[in-house]
């Protein structure tokens, strides 16, 4: 078969445009296979953990809460035109009761809002950053937290996640810090890696996941023992009846003394005082058995 020279240019660019001749990294159908979750996987892992190295980010806090929970001033503005609308309509009083209970929770965002700016104004260092601010970098809490240290001029890293229903970043994570993830487990193992403490203020599913992740693994030692801290004794003891687990035999007193109540910001940071001395540890952290520099 005779061909000529402008039938044969024709070929040719068939195929250089052709997904067979592209190159593997460069070929996001094929990356996204099923095929190559493994890969997926991986380069998750390993991009987040070069920034975070390549930022001297020693050690973290990581922030669990809910991203409903809204900030004073939002909830105030809110509950003010609910009750405008409930004088010109009665029949609002649902929306009026939502409205205060926004109130009523957005003391949490300030509570956030004040721990992570006094953790980041005491930890974070010109060469060293020990007890970065971590968050799942959505609003609410998480929002209040990054915003604390944004405050002072410190960093935080925020951890977003794919949802069927797209998460923005809250604008106050350190841009460089902003990681977004495809897989759930590989996110998780982020929070965790670094960190020195785990906060939960009051929150749904999300916040019930992490948390119970963190005391499981401690519980079962495939992660040293830190702080874990939780805002809201009367939140948490009306959502999880630990005593009543306890009473039953599901877990011993030891495990419900794996953590610690608190109310307030200031006293959040004197649990970190208590268990470190005032000084960030100088160990790694152990995650499924293995250690950070031993898996370097």
């Amino acid at each position: 078969m005779t061909i000529d020279r402008t039938s044969e240019r024709e070929l040719t660019e068939h195929i250089l445009v052709g997904p067979a001749y592209r190159l593997a990294h460069e070929d996001l159908d094929f990356l996204a296979e099923d095929d190559l979750r493994p890969v997926r996987l991986q380069l998750e892992l390993i991009k987040p953990e070069r920034a975070l190295r390549h930022h001297d980010i020693h050690s973290t806090v990581v922030v669990f809460g809910s991203a409903r929970i809204v900030s004073p001033e939002v909830a105030e503005k809110q509950l003010e035109e609910a009750q405008q609308l409930h004088r010109e309509d009665p029949a609002s009083e649902r929306q009026l009761l939502a409205a205060e209970r926004r109130l009523h929770w957005s003391r949490y965002y300030a509570e956030a809002r004040c721990f992570s700016e006094l953790v980041s104004h005491q930890f974070q260092r010109v060469g060293r950053r020990d007890f970065v601010i971590v968050t799942g970098g959505g609003p609410g809490v998480m929002e209040a937290a990054n915003r604390g240290a944004f405050d002072v001029g410190a960093r935080s890293a925020g951890l977003n996640v794919t949802l069927p229903s797209e998460q923005r970043p809250n604008p106050f994570i350190t841009p460089d810090l902003a990681f977004r993830f495809r897989y759930f487990a590989i996110r998780k193992m982020h929070f965790l890696l670094r960190a020195k403490a785990l906060v939960a203020f009051p929150g749904g599913y999300g916040t019930l996941d992490e948390l119970f992740e963190v005391l499981t693994l401690v519980q079962t030692r495939k992660m040293q023992s830190l702080p874990i801290i939780l805002f809201g004794r009367e939140f948490w003891n009306r959502a999880i009846d630990f005593d009543f687990l306890v009473d039953e035999g599901m877990i011993s007193s030891q495990d419900r003394a794996l953590f610690r109540f608190v109310e307030t910001a200031e006293q959040a940071v004197s649990v970190l005082k208590d268990f470190y001395g005032g000084h960030p540890p100088d160990e790694p952290m152990i995650v499924q058995g293995h250690d950070m520099k031993g898996d370097r």
